[in-house]
């Protein structure tokens, strides 16, 4: 069973970037279409991009898309989101998700526990 870890969140500026890590441990990785969300306090958790198994295909929610980038490191066993030209309403608890399934909007089955990043304006 594979277990993710996030890491490289913080506290940012408005206008600066982070990149997230989503470090897998038990799996290979890329044998997982992987997603990230997001939840802002009081919100439901909410899409922000997803990459398939191969890394060929990615795709993003309207209000990241064109700031925020996913990418695989397949030699740190991990998939990273930069994240550029935060906003204060980027703020939120940021999960990586992982499927076995391909290419589609399925429920994902594995979970991180989160990572809290912070935007001032």
């Amino acid at each position: 069973q594979v277990q993710l870890v996030e890491s490289g969140g913080g506290l940012v500026q408005a206008g600066d970037s982070l990149r997230l890590s989503c470090a897998a441990s038990g799996r290979t990785l890329s044998n997982y279409r992987v997603g990230w969300f997001r939840q802002a306090p009081g919100q439901e958790r909410d899409f922000v991009a997803r990459i398939s198994r191969s890394g060929s295909m990615t795709d993003y929610s309207d209000s990241v898309k064109g700031r925020f980038t996913i990418s695989r490191d397949n030699t740190q066993n991990t998939v990273l989101l930069q994240m550029n030209s935060l906003k204060p309403e980027d703020a939120a608890v940021y999960y990586c998700a992982a499927s076995l399934t391909g290419w589609s909007t399925s429920p994902y089955n594995y979970w991180g526990q989160g990572i809290q990043v912070t935007v001032s304006s």
